[in-house]
């Protein structure tokens, strides 16, 4: 964008960027369901998984999609029809957010804030506004307990994800995200720069828990209680039908895209790659994107690995996790991350 801004007007450069954006969000929503959610887990239990709309099934969830559009939107006689109309509407803002401050190359971000993955962190949270809004709104008791569960799970989890990610800012120094890329790329190995200096190495701690605390804040299994169908019947969104059931597709599915490109970025250098390398940052524009997301892809991989292996936590499990493991564990990473940064 940097690059346009002398040829182009600042509205054209916003216009731009949000189409950009726009087409990102269902972009990555097709991709991690297609990829995962259709051939992944059909593979795992020795299936083919959809095989007839288009080639290999790639157009099935296109087909799903208009599916959804064609299908009656359904608002519950005792729904606060306002509320009930708001909230997949907030969750997937919160997606859209999400993507603004994630850098894919040298220029290719929609806007470098200073305190990006603050930024990131904070929209990322809107998102539990919007499940209580559609819980308490549908008028069902079902939706409210999803509703009420997915909030209390996604407050405990958000500590543990933002102290994970305090050890990246204090070894980067920075809360930009393009500049944390550039402190992992540009970095050295005691004293050797072959590898940059990915912060895989020094915060695996951090990276485990922040990939743990991104499963919970996504409700995949083992931490779907507040879409638990054996127990509330599909949770907070079970009265919804149609396109805002599937805005609540795209929010989840985006969310695990935006939510894998940030761990990408704060541990595994983003979109660059090591500066004694010698790659020019003329080809880093094109190779930028691709490095990003193919890291993603394979930080997405355990998220639904996970997804499609182990069993639903119960409800005092979730929570003991969050509270007794994930943050006395990121609290002593952030101290052992400060020692070290003094004394190094």
């Amino acid at each position: 964008m940097g690059l346009l801004a002398f040829e182009l007007a600042y509205w054209q450069q916003t216009v731009i960027k949000m189409l950009v954006v726009a087409v990102a969000v269902p972009g990555a929503a097709f991709v991690l369901g297609y990829v995962f959610l259709f051939k992944m887990l059909s593979f795992m239990q020795s299936r083919l998984g959809p095989m007839e709309a288009g080639p290999y099934g790639t157009l099935q969830l296109i087909a799903d999609g208009v599916k959804f559009l064609q299908k009656e939107d359904i608002l519950p006689d005792r729904a606060d029809r306002f509320v009930f109309k708001a909230a997949p509407a907030v969750v997937l803002i919160s997606t859209f957010l999400l993507f603004v401050v994630i850098p894919a190359g040298p220029n290719a971000i929609v806007e470098d804030l200073g305190v990006g993955i603050f930024f990131a962190l904070a929209v990322s949270s809107l998102s539990v506004l919007g499940v209580l809004m559609a819980g308490w709104a549908s008028a069902n008791k079902f939706s409210l307990m999803g509703g009420l569960r997915a909030t209390g799970q996604l407050i405990a989890y958000e500590l543990p994800l933002v102290l994970a990610v305090v050890g990246v800012v204090i070894q980067a120094g920075t809360l930009s995200m393009q500049g944390i890329v550039n402190a992992q790329s540009g970095g050295e190995i005691f004293g050797w720069g072959g590898l940059g200096n990915p912060f895989l190495l020094t915060q695996f701690l951090g990276l485990v828990i922040f990939m743990i605390a991104v499963q919970a804040e996504l409700t995949q299994v083992p931490f779907d209680m507040p879409v638990a169908e054996s127990e509330l019947v599909g949770g907070y969104h079970v009265e919804y039908t149609g396109f805002r059931f599937l805005f609540f597709f795209m929010g989840e599915f985006g969310t695990a895209f935006a939510f894998a490109a940030i761990a990408a970025t704060l541990f595994l250098g983003g979109w660059a790659l090591p500066d004694s390398w010698g790659v020019s940052g003329t080809a880093m524009h094109v190779l930028g994107p691709i490095i990003l997301v193919a890291k993603v892809m394979i930080l997405s991989f355990f998220v639904f690995w996970v997804r499609f292996t182990y069993p639903r936590f119960r409800e005092d499990q979730l929570q003991q996790l969050a509270w007794k493991v994930l943050i006395p564990l990121s609290l002593v990473n952030i101290v052992a991350t400060g020692i070290l940064k003094v004394a190094f």
